[in-house]
C-alpha cells in the first residue's frame, strides 16, 4: 500500500508542477498534462447518497447524474479539495470525509485522450443543509439509495459504486 501511495503522490506532484508552469490549465488538465481530483460520494448514514444531474454546461457528460467531483487546486490536500467542493457544489459543510482509494481514469473526450487520477471519498453531509450551489452546472440534485440509482448515470459510476461498496464492506 506504501508503494502505491507514493506512486499516486509522485504523479500528483508532477501534475501539481506542470500546471504551476502552464498559465492557461483548465482547458489543458487531463490532455496536455495528468489531471488530479478528488471525486466525493456525499451520504447521510442512512443509506441514502447524494447526486446531482449535469447541466449542458459542463464540460463533458450533459444530462447524466453524477457525485461530486473537482480538480485540485496548487498546495490543497485531498481534504482541503473534497471540503471547498461540497461547499460549491452544495453549500455544505462536511461532516466528515473518509479517503477511500485513489485510481487512475484513462477516456476520450471528443475523440482526444484523457488522462486523470481520481482520489475517491466517501463524505458525510448534513442532508438538511444540501442545496444546489451550483445552478449553473447542476440541473438537479436529490438523495437516492446506492442501489437504486436515477438514470443515464456518468461513465464512471459503476466503478466508483464498485470502489464504494468494498470500502462499506470493510467499515
Amino acid at each position: 500500500m506504501t508503494s502505491v501511495l507514493a506512486g499516486v503522490e509522485k504523479n500528483i506532484r508532477n501534475a501539481m508542477v506542470n500546471k504551476k508552469a502552464n498559465t492557461n490549465h483548465d482547458s489543458k488538465r487531463g490532455f496536455n498534462f495528468i489531471g488530479v481530483n478528488c471525486v466525493f460520494w456525499c451520504h447521510d448514514k442512512n443509506n441514502r447518497i447524494l447526486m446531482h444531474k449535469r447541466s449542458k454546461n459542463c464540460r463533458d457528460e450533459q444530462g447524466r447524474w453524477d457525485c461530486g467531483a473537482g480538480s485540485m487546486e496548487f498546495g490543497e490536500t485531498f481534504e482541503e479539495t473534497v471540503a471547498r467542493e461540497v461547499e460549491e457544489e452544495y453549500g455544505t459543510k462536511p461532516l466528515e470525509i473518509v479517503y477511500i482509494t485513489s485510481s487512475n481514469v484513462l477516456r476520450k473526450h471528443n475523440g482526444r485522450k484523457t488522462h486523470w487520477i481520481k482520489n475517491l471519498h466517501w463524505v458525510l453531509v448534513d442532508p438538511k443543509k444540501v442545496k444546489n450551489n451550483d445552478p449553473e452546472k447542476i440541473d438537479e440534485i436529490g438523495w437516492f439509495n446506492i442501489n437504486k440509482l436515477p438514470k443515464p448515470l456518468h461513465s464512471q459510476i459503476d466503478i466508483e459504486i464498485d470502489l464504494s461498496k468494498k470500502y462499506l464492506k470493510e467499515k
